[in-house]
């Protein structure tokens, strides 16, 4: 099957644009990880003094791992599981969701999709320390005096890094896959020179040599395994891009270009390695000639920045999905560019990742120690993937259970060996990851729940709609010129803005709009299912309108287009009537007191629906009610 999807997509014809894209935006993180990975899983055997036959093991462990994950997990098999064209794990559990049978079912998948995209932030924030930090440090092979400014020019450039994205990655983004193209070409041929002189490194693509390496060293190449992992980090982003570029570019590009010009660096280190054992200090840089060690840390620090780079956007991406879940309270979306809707900027987001990745490279001071904190987030999103994934090809693509556990078992079982064996390294940074994504799951649990509670209340504190419609006619209420726009979370009952609005003014608009927004588990709503239009009386009527997980919302302009049910919408005419709720503990409150204190906390920090629906702030009328939950 993965032989005709391969040949399949061979036969199309792909834009050199789009693969300069892909180049640029998904492979930076996985295309960088030669400058620490050989290293750092060496190092497990070099306190000894290691040997020909256990370099062999390593670099295929290395190997085998590319091939077993991301060419086969990733590429040909989870890359198929799209949501309308969307991919990444948010996208994964709204599908695994659709198809599941049972609430119970649908709760534990919901729970195995956070987890994953809360580990998947916590590598976000790891990346660019360690990505910077590695490439900067081959200052000290080109002069090792220089080892006292590779912290300083790592905090200047990660500092740098994001204080530029509120001017978004438009124009930066276009001399991305270039710089990649020069990368993956230098990588590859510094590593091919290196094999010519050393061909029996070659052999390491034989399995033989990592079981050897497993069953002869045991426990300390259960260790080794924790940083081999190292190798195949990035692998996510192949999955989560897959909506801006599609899956043939990202299948082409790895499997005839960035492939091959990783394995070809990985045994070119190793080869390095086998003549020259102290060049284990660091293989990367010293595969290069005295000459070019310089230009290659220049090359290395635009390469890891602009991995960095796909991982800071990818953060602001995954915040957006989540905040149209309803996993996240809402934060402020700047749009970066007027033709690009993916660009965007989320300020909030962005001071995070910048303190985090800040304190994370003065705390540790260097890739190596970095390393040990690296692996957690990585595996544990691929496990998460792995069991959402099985849902979806055993429902949705009507696979075999033999068929569907027969593909991803053996797949969960090797993502469960890293995954334990980057535990073992818990003590020595690996719980940084952890402690993010804990403190992250806290968050979007507390949020969800509270605002279950509260639409509880609202639900037993509201009127129903229908009846407040159907007395409307003899209550003698006054009807005013103009155009009143309630939003309200709930379709059914009417909004305590208008009762508010009726107790204290005693009159209602001659045109009148109940406006619910609701966030589908689909990337994008098409433009004619985004409005939905009843009509509940004279002058009113009650509007859905929906939007997807990857879209920011615009109510103004979804409301304008109306027209077609007969709806005459005058933005200068409009008034928004919103209620500004004051949120306190109840006497006897329903969650714990430290999950009600976080979500108060995010509630008073949310930012206002009129900004985050873009309703001018002109035309907005805001409702004060206090309620207890």
């Amino acid at each position: 099957m993965s032989t005709t999807l391969a040949s399949a997509s061979s036969r199309k014809a792909i834009p050199a644009a789009a693969l300069l894209g892909v180049l640029g935006v998904v492979y930076g993180d996985i295309g960088t990880s030669p400058l620490y990975a050989f290293q750092t899983s060496l190092e497990h055997f070099t306190q000894t003094g290691f040997h020909r036959w256990e370099v062999l093991g390593i670099l295929s462990l290395i190997f085998w791992s590319l091939v077993l994950i991301v060419t086969v997990k990733y590429v040909l098999l989870v890359m198929r599981a799209d949501n309308r064209g969307e991919g990444g794990i948010l996208a994964l559990m709204a599908l695994a969701q659709r198809v599941a049978r049972g609430e119970r079912t649908r709760a534990m998948l919901a729970l195995l999709g956070i987890a994953g995209a809360c580990l998947l932030f916590g590598d976000g924030v790891i990346t660019p320390a360690i990505s910077v930090l590695s490439a900067v440090e081959g200052l000290e092979v080109v002069a090792p005096s220089l080892k006292a400014v590779v912290l300083p020019i790592s905090v200047a450039i990660i500092i740098g890094l994001f204080l530029i994205q509120s001017r978004g990655t438009g124009t930066v983004g276009r001399l991305f896959g270039p710089v990649m193209v020069v990368w993956f070409l230098v990588i590859g041929a510094l590593g091919l020179a290196q094999i010519v002189t050393h061909p029996f490194v070659a052999m390491a693509l034989s399995p033989s040599y990592g079981i050897e390496l497993l069953i002869i060293h045991r426990g300390l190449a259960f260790l080794a395994l924790g940083s081999v992992v190292l190798a195949v980090t990035g692998a996510e982003a192949l999955y989560a891009d897959m909506g801006h570029f599609g899956r043939a570019p990202i299948r082409r590009a790895w499997l005839t270009f960035v492939l091959p010009s990783l394995v070809l660096n990985y045994f070119g280190q190793g080869a390095l390695v086998l003549d020259h054992p102290k060049a284990a200090v660091n293989p990367f840089y010293l595969l290069a000639p005295g000459w070019l060690q310089l230009p290659m840390v220049i090359l290395a620090t635009m390469a890891t920045v602009i991995a960095s780079q796909a991982l800071i956007s990818g953060a602001f991406s995954m915040a957006r999905q989540s905040m149209q879940l309803g996993l996240l309270p809402r934060m402020a979306v700047l749009h970066t560019s007027a033709e690009e809707e993916g660009q965007i900027y989320v300020p909030q987001i962005n001071t995070m990742l910048m303190v985090g990745v800040l304190v994370l490279v003065l705390s540790f001071k260097s890739s190596n120690a970095l390393a040990s904190a690296y692996g957690i987030a990585v595996t544990g999103t691929f496990i998460c993937t792995g069991m959402l994934a099985i849902v979806v090809f055993r429902r949705q693509f009507h696979w075999s259970r033999p068929a569907a556990i027969g593909a991803f078992g053996g797949l969960f079982i090797l993502d469960l060996l890293f995954f334990i064996a980057n535990l073992l390294k818990f003590f020595e940074g690996g719980w940084v990851p952890l402690a993010i994504a804990v403190v992250l799951m806290a968050m979007i649990t507390s949020w969800r729940r509270g605002r279950e509670l509260l639409l509880a209340r609202w639900k037993s504190d509201s009127l129903p709609l229908a009846s407040f419609v159907a007395r409307l006619p003899s209550s003698r209420t006054i009807r005013v010129p103009g155009m009143a726009v309630f939003l309200t979370g709930n379709q059914d009952y009417v909004p305590a803005a208008l009762l508010h609005n009726l107790k204290h003014n005693k009159v209602l608009h001659e045109r009148v709009l109940f406006v619910t927004v609701l966030n589908e588990d689909v990337p994008e709503v098409p433009a004619e299912e985004r409005s939905t239009v009843t009509e509940l009386g004279p002058g009113i009527h009650r509007v859905i309108v929906r939007y997807g997980f990857m879209e920011s919302p615009n109510l103004p302009r979804d409301l304008a287009a109306l027209g077609d049910y007969g709806i005459e919408y005058d933005p200068m005419q409009a008034s928004y009537f919103l209620n500004r709720e004051t949120l306190v503990a109840a006497a006897a409150p329903k969650m714990p007191a430290w999950r009600l204190w976080l979500f108060l906390l995010m509630a008073r920090n949310a930012v206002p629906a009129t900004e985050f629906f873009r309703i001018p702030s002109d035309r907005v009328i805001e409702m004060g009610v206090r309620v207890a939950i």
